[in-house]
């Protein structure tokens, strides 16, 4: 049987290959990474590099034993696993080899998480900034190479990713240069008192957040058999300007958030809006461009082999409903960073929890008068980040003022700067398709290849006419890392 590229990468277990071991790393390490280690690094950072490496290597140690211990579990309970996390009678056999291949990516992504944290705690962000494209790249070469010279199949997804994992952790090495680190082990130490104590409530979120995934994934297979697929291939493309804007930037300011957070709050929540703001003008364009280039974007990406224009046209409507609440998603990111630098992670975790109901109601309540749709779980699903970021901004009121920095002035700048670079977009890509027919994959490339560059160009060009101050910090941030680094 001829493998095809395309059938891979757009079918529904190339979602499970690339998901499952991401769910697992957010529920052992990543949700920790944020809420307590970033926070308890940077209280050391700049006082006594000689605790934080001692710190560091406690962290890096514990974490290399619990996380060898669960990968042998995983294999040991991979069938169970899998049909937990929404594997079918059919498929259950085959998730369960690809679980088994994965789960060792667990440990690398930790350990590169764990790394990523104390590059950010010393205020290095250059090489933590390549790690998901090294990771992705990492993906997409190993099952090139894969498919189209081994003729192999979806397990060499699983492959790359293992890679990808390994090599996320290797770039960023040099960035710890100067440290002392040392395999130590020592449960009684105070300070994973602490971590534990500020990791309960975000654990407690995370798996209320997991279940929610899970029953997603099973309502979506009993709609019809490609939603999950459309609605994964979606999620892709959702979740990359939230990993490229609302991660980094929140990230990046969660080091002076933890610093700040015992001093006044003027200096906290000007830092606090200053992400915010960064995180408006460059997640507002993203999700315009977004929505008017969704079906080009698509038919690029996936409308290959077995995946028909009318899956393209599925795709692009969930991506939609979607970007209703990527806005309010991205807003979020800085928001609950910002309660995990005052070392609060149960209010968010609270919050989390909540807005999981709110999922809950906007999707089960379709079903009480007809029959459950694919835009019903996804928009169920935008509300659920509507929801949480009213909560959070509302609660963020209670220790300093949002209001008087400028955010609503930046919103405003945006979106008019968003709404001309969407209008011009609309109207290029009529054009252009008649000028390049998309029957041949160069012209599809050519295509979305000069409107991103010409999106890109209007955007920035409209913003500066503007006079959008945050815009020029963000060029001197940029600058000043790479000058630094």
């Amino acid at each position: 049987m001829t493998v095809l590229l395309s059938d891979i990468v757009s079918s529904e277990r190339h979602g499970f290959v690339k998901v499952v071991p991401r769910q697992f790393y957010d529920l052992l390490v990543g949700g920790m990474i944020s809420s307590a280690l970033v926070p308890v690094f940077s209280e050391y950072a700049e006082h006594d590099k000689t605790i934080l490496w001692h710190i560091a290597s406690l962290i890096l140690s514990l974490t290399t034993i619990v996380l060898i211990i669960f990968v042998i579990l995983a294999q040991l309970f991979a069938p169970q696993i899998a049909w937990l996390l929404g594997g079918d009678e059919l498929d259950l056999v085959l998730l369960t080899h690809l679980l088994r291949i994965t789960m060792p990516a667990m440990l690398f992504l930790s350990l590169s998480g764990i790394v990523t944290g104390l590059l950010y705690a010393l205020k290095r962000f250059v090489l933590p900034a390549f790690t998901a494209a090294t990771f992705n790249a990492s993906i997409v070469t190993v099952t090139l190479i894969g498919v189209l010279i081994f003729k192999q199949g979806i397990e060499v997804i699983a492959i790359g990713l293992v890679i990808g994992s390994i090599l996320q952790l290797v770039i960023q090495l040099p960035g710890l240069r100067q440290a002392t680190l040392r395999f130590r082990v020592d449960m009684h130490h105070a300070i994973l008192r602490q971590i534990g104590r500020l990791y309960q409530p975000v654990i407690l979120g995370l798996v209320v957040t997991l279940f929610q995934t899970s029953l997603d994934r099973r309502l979506a297979n009993s709609i019809a058999e490609s939603t999950l697929a459309w609605m994964q291939n979606a999620t892709t493309l959702i979740q990359f300007p939230i990993g490229l804007v609302s991660v980094a930037i929140s990230l990046a300011i969660l080091p002076t958030l933890s610093r700040q957070a015992s001093q006044k709050n003027i200096a906290f929540m000007c830092t606090l809006t200053s992400g915010l703001k960064l995180v408006l003008i460059l997640i507002i364009p993203s999700t315009v461009a977004l929505f008017i280039l969704a079906e080009p974007i698509i038919a690029l990406l996936f409308e290959h082999g077995a995946f028909t224009t009318y899956d393209t046209m599925q795709t692009a409507l969930a991506l939609r409903f979607y970007l209703v609440g990527l806005i309010f998603a991205a807003v979020d990111q800085p928001l609950i960073f910002a309660f995990y630098a005052r070392q609060d992670t149960f209010t968010p975790a609270m919050v989390g929890i909540i807005s999981v109901g709110i999922y809950l109601l906007f999707a089960l309540s379709p079903m009480l008068i007809r029959p459950l749709q694919m835009t019903d779980l996804i928009f169920a699903d935008s509300m659920k980040h509507v929801g949480h970021v009213i909560m959070m901004l509302w609660l963020t009121n209670c220790f300093g003022k949002i209001r008087g920095h400028g955010l609503t002035l930046t919103m405003f700048k945006s979106f008019t700067a968003a709404i001309v670079m969407g209008t011009t977009l609309w109207v290029l890509q009529h054009g252009l398709h008649v000028i390049f027919p998309t029957t041949h994959f160069f012209n599809e490339v050519l295509i979305v290849g000069i409107l991103f560059v010409v999106g890109g160009v209007v955007y920035l060009g409209i913003i500066l006419l503007l006079k959008v101050d945050e815009m020029t910090l963000l060029m001197n941030i940029i600058k000043d890392k790479m000058i630094n680094h």
